[in-house]
């Protein structure tokens, strides 16, 4: 029986690859000379969550959390990295907000 190797990114390399797309959305009003938007805080991030892409606003710590990785590995299969508006979340926006609020 023959292993298949996994075309998923090495956890590292996925977190590294998400935090420079969540970085680089451009210089526009609103944005600081890095091209954060000023209303995050550093150590922080924004994800687009349920069929309306409502905002929220997450901790980087997040990141290394088994529960939120599944989210993000959703968002993958679903979207890949490839987003005009920065990260979309595939999931209801209560169900984000249950999560996020028992991982604080």
């Amino acid at each position: 029986m023959a292993l298949r190797k996994s075309s998923r990114l090495p956890q590292t390399a996925l977190i590294k690859q998400i935090l420079k797309r969540c970085s680089s959305l451009g210089k526009k009003q609103g944005y600081d000379d890095q091209g954060l938007r000023l209303d995050v805080p550093k150590g922080h991030f924004v994800v687009y969550v349920g069929e309306n892409r409502s905002r929220h606003i997450v901790p980087i710590s997040f990141l290394t959390r088994p529960e939120f990785q599944t989210l993000l590995h959703q968002a993958e299969e679903e979207f890949g990295f490839d987003h005009e508006r920065g990260l979309t979340i595939p999931c209801k926006e209560d169900t984000f907000e249950s999560l996020t609020s028992m991982l604080r």
